[in-house]
């Protein structure tokens, strides 16, 4: 167990952002479900299930996501059901490799927050403005990767339109007719269960498609927050210690050098021989000392 634990730490601390990313959605997972299962055996399992929810998933009551504002955040890390994380978690995997062929861990970092980012955010407007929502926000919570993991397909899938990967039954498709797929099933499932899920997808598809529209002009929209991301990861890395180094001193210098600290030397030696070793200053006594453990 201990080796395998182990194995588990090396993996993450030398993997990539796409491998820490997929460990931390696990993680969660397994803490949740874990929690849930506790608390089943005492007939209390929907508490796991209701505190765990109030504290990582996105409120879209906006009273209530002032009061827990790092949900924006949580919330694309944090899932309960197994299919919903397994779906996500190959998704991110398989388009996550791909991108990490064309751009470095710090853009597929920053396309999964901002991705995230912006699907919380249309899933806050439409239950805070759209009529058919009314009400709504009152209990609604969103929770999942999904929009963060759109992001991360429609970036790559934009980027790279005709990359082909091999599909079970279906043989070799491009990525982008993968990407326009989920998309227009998302809009298809809008009106017939969890609204508020498909919206933000379209959110995080909006950020990979603006990231790829922005970067083929030369703009790079994710450095403002690569530069946040590194500057928070500064504040939890443990500082060097600066090491001063000494001018080396040429064989004149080095022997002009020995030559004073010997005589220095002799001179409290005479004055010992004279006087006794009490006789010497304070200063007196801890230059024979350092001289003494310095030979």
């Amino acid at each position: 167990m201990a080796s395998v634990l182990e194995e588990l730490k090396q993996n993450f601390t030398k993997g990539t952002a796409l491998v820490k990313f997929i460990y931390v959605n696990v993680a969660v997972f397994l803490v949740y479900n874990l929690a849930y299962l506790l608390l089943f055996f005492w007939n209390q399992e929907d508490t796991a299930a209701y505190y765990i929810t109030q504290w990582l998933a996105i409120p879209a009551s906006l009273p209530a996501l002032l009061l827990k504002p790092w949900t924006i955040i949580t919330y694309m890390f944090y899932h309960q059901d197994i299919w919903h994380i397994l779906f996500n978690m190959l998704f991110l995997y398989w388009f996550g490799n791909i991108f990490l062929m064309y751009f470095d861990s710090k853009k597929f970092t920053s396309i999964y927050f901002l991705g995230g980012i912006l699907g919380g955010i249309f899933y806050l407007t439409a239950f805070n403005t759209l009529s058919v929502f009314k009400g709504g926000s009152d209990f609604s919570v969103l929770l999942g990767a999904s929009a963060s993991v759109m992001a991360i397909v429609f970036a790559i899938s934009l980027y790279v339109p005709n990359f082909k990967v091999n599909m079970l039954f279906f043989g070799e498709v491009k990525l982008i007719y993968i990407a326009l797929f989920t998309v227009v099933l998302d809009l298809i499932m809008i009106p017939k269960e969890n609204p508020g899920g498909h919206i933000a997808h379209l959110g995080g598809a909006l950020l990979g498609f603006l990231f790829v529209f922005q970067y083929r002009k030369g703009i790079d929209i994710t450095k403002g927050f690569t530069k946040l991301i590194d500057f928070i990861g500064s504040l939890f890395k443990p500082r060097k210690l600066k090491v001063a180094h000494k001018k080396p001193v040429n064989d004149m210098d080095y022997r002009k050098t020995k030559v004073d600290a010997q005589k220095e030397i002799d001179r409290i030696l005479d004055k010992i021989s004279k006087g006794g070793y009490e006789s010497l200053t304070k200063e007196e006594k801890e230059t024979l000392f350092r001289m003494g453990n310095s030979n």
